[in-house]
């Protein structure tokens, strides 16, 4: 059967070019938000990916990890059902969970709170229309982060549609979505609810959410948008195993030691509820002079029973961002600035009590930690004779907490991270038609996350320092003809004080500063237009192959007696390669049949233990049925169809070669999406 899927990608293409071009928009001249600062595609002067409805169709209910792996340089984990982290070109490197140095918005609004840290998890995939991603530093819009950015879009126009599906482990997704434009009034409505059992024992699923939005013109002047997320999500997490553990029975949880109980004797999971609320407002003076202010606040009720203690949080979180913008255009030059602030505060209650099989126990420590971010921002763009892009931006970064232990004893300090002055440089040149070459350089700065500074020790580790580092990048863009789109990017990415994740004998995980890492690396995407074939047996096709070779090294790395200089960067696969093939057949059946390799990785920062390399397939079947009013389209997604054993989640650097959070067999999602 391998034989078989690897030689169709060759036979698909030869099919591909020998017909006629289509009509459809040129995949250059996709435009992208880069938070209200569009732009063509082939013209920009980052390092970004679309994530488009081609991509997001891939995803199962639970997860965005089918979609964003399909990106070159992005990477997706899910180290048990629920518990998901995104590593944009090695971020991970110190998430064990969650996002960590990859800054996250939903439309107009901030979804990581002030310290860094986002609960990626509670979004629903069907709720978001599109996503762009920007890779490396970014540092004037976007603040301080070393990692990326991520933009996600909700839907803009006129919907209605419900979702329905059941799948393999007791899965069962319902969600319905309404959007609708009355006059200057436009309103979206999305409630989901998604469970399941899961491949392995404790690792139950269930998710609630309910999104409002609503948008208000109400001048020619003036758009005011206002927003409101309810999200809660309930999961149990399995923990992970040995080796050993995993060959004998990839199903079972963390089993318990003669010192320590296990996951299901201790209920370990993660509860999670969270409000997220606000307001922005945008006005446009004059034709050239405009207005951005936003302001929101969010609440986080969050329990996690663990092996060693149960931890309850409770956290308040207030953000506010502003800008004003100025636009000029001339016959061939082009000028806009923008200048703004955006910052937030984290006010977070922690307690931790022994966890009586699932329940609270005799307190161990109640904490609170306040947290304090922000950032003042100038950008140009600067274009000449639309050949030219060019974008200029520098940001003052500022990070400060200020931590209280409130029991067994009394004590507290502050911590006041020195300001960081974050510049970026990007040009673009259009070399012609559809072809264009880019260089940018840039310094990003991430300060450790609430999480990494009071980590499940429950010990404040003053004494981590955030990282830093400068990232040079060069690449071309070039569209053949009307059929085939060409994308490769070089960056040489230099770290220093690298925050790196490491466990216990309890397997609880705290934190270091591991001196410096060189990360090089090369990202390459191929992809094609929707051809029409022009027969009533195979419609129509499409293709899309991408791919990421890194060589990524520590350096000056030095942990006590162990020098880990030269090693390879803990969890990051030198190679991955993605590719997705879209056909139509019969004008209206569609399969998608996606495949995604990734090499081996080292799993702790020794490089004593290497993960196996994996190459997994996806296939999934769409097809629609048409009525009076109404369009039901139904589809058949079949994860990991060659029945492979792998992971799809490490815990790098973990004690005891507790490295292992085995995946799912063979498994299918099988439902009806009803449009009106």
């Amino acid at each position: 059967m391998k034989k078989i899927y690897l030689i169709l990608p060759l036979f698909s293409a030869s099919i591909l070019f020998s017909q006629k071009r289509d009509s459809a928009t040129l995949i250059s001249e996709v435009r992208i938000d880069t938070y209200k600062k569009p732009t063509a595609f082939i013209n920009s002067t980052k390092s970004v990916s679309v994530i488009s409805e081609n991509l997001l169709n891939q995803n199962t209910p639970e997860r965005m990890l089918e979609s964003i792996n399909q990106i070159a340089g992005a990477r997706m984990e899910e180290r048990s059902p629920g518990s998901y982290r995104i590593s944009l070109r090695g971020s991970t490197l110190r998430s064990p969970f969650g996002i960590r140095n990859v800054k996250v918005y939903l439309d107009d609004f901030i979804l990581s709170d002030a310290s860094g840290n986002t609960y990626f998890n509670v979004i629903s995939p069907e709720l978001i229309d599109r996503m762009e991603i920007y890779k490396g530093p970014e540092s004037g819009d976007y603040g301080a982060v070393t990692g990326g950015t991520v933009l996600l879009k909700t839907k803009s126009s006129e919907n209605l549609s419900a979702n329905l599906s059941v799948g393999s482990y007791g899965t069962f997704n319902q969600s319905v979505d309404f959007s609708k434009q009355i006059g200057k009034h436009f309103f979206e409505v999305f409630q989901n609810y998604y469970q399941t059992d899961s491949y392995r024992d404790q690792s139950k699923v269930q998710r609630k959410q309910i999104f409002v939005k609503y948008n208000f013109q109400y001048s020619e002047k003036g758009l005011l948008k206002a927003m409101l997320m309810y999200s809660d999500l309930d999961y149990q997490t399995p923990g992970g195993l040995t080796l050993e553990q995993m060959n004998f029975n990839r199903k079972q949880a963390r089993p318990n030691t003669a010192t320590v109980p296990g996951a299901q004797e201790q209920n370990a999971g993660i509860r999670n509820k969270m409000v997220l609320a606000g307001i922005s407002n945008e006005y446009q003076f004059t034709p050239n002079f405009s207005h951005f202010l936003l302001v929101q606040g969010s609440y986080v009720d969050f329990e996690n029973p663990f092996i060693t203690n149960f931890e309850n949080r409770f956290e308040k979180n207030f953000a506010l961002r502003t800008h004003f913008n100025y636009e000029k255009n001339w016959d061939k030059v082009s000028l806009a600035y923008r200048l703004g602030f955006e910052g937030g505060m984290n006010d977070i209650l922690i307690k931790n009590y022994d966890n009586n099989k699932g329940f609270e126990g005799n307190p161990q420590n109640f904490d609170q930690l306040k947290n304090s971010s922000g950032f003042y921002f100038l950008s140009q763009k600067l274009n000449f004779n639309e050949k030219l892009f060019t974008d200029v931006s520098i940001s003052l970064n500022s990070n400060s907490y200020d931590w209280e232990r409130l029991f067994p004893r009394a004590e507290n300090g502050n911590i006041h991270f020195k300001n960081q002055w974050l510049p970026n440089f990007g040009l673009t040149y259009l070399l012609g038609k559809g072809f264009s070459a880019r260089g940018k350089i840039g310094k990003g700065n991430s300060a450790p996350t609430n999480e990494e500074i009071r980590s499940s020790t429950q010990e404040f580790n003053q004494n981590l320092s955030p990282e830093y580092g400068w990232n040079k990048e060069i690449g071309i863009r070039k569209q053949f003809g009307n059929f085939l789109f060409v994308e490769g990017s070089y960056f040489d990415f230099r770290m220093k004080d690298g925050i790196v994740r490491r466990q216990n004998d309890a397997g609880q995980e705290f934190f270091v500063n591991s001196g410096e890492t060189v990360q090089k690396g090369f990202e390459v995407l191929l992809e094609s237009k929707n051809f029409n074939l022009k027969n009533d047996f195979f419609s129509n096709f499409k293709f899309r192959f991408s791919g990421s070779f890194y060589d990524f090294k520590f350096k000056n790395y030095q942990q006590n007696d162990n020098n880990f200089s030269g090693n390879d960067l803990t969890g990051v696969p030198k190679t991955t390669i993605n590719s997705l093939l879209n056909f139509t057949f019969f004008k209206k059946l569609n399969v998608d049949y996606s495949h995604f390799y990734t090499s081996k990785m080292p799993l702790n920062d020794a490089n004593t233990v290497w993960s196996e390399p994996s190459l997994i397939g996806n296939i999934q079947f769409r097809y629609p049925v048409d009525f009076e009013k109404m369009r039901v389209n139904l589809y058949l997604q079949i994860q990991n169809l060659y029945n492979e054993d792998y992971v799809l989640g490490f815990d790098i650097n973990a004690f005891g070669n507790r490295y292992y959070n085995p995946a799912a067999k063979r498994n299918f999602v099988l439902g009806m999406k009803v449009d009106f």
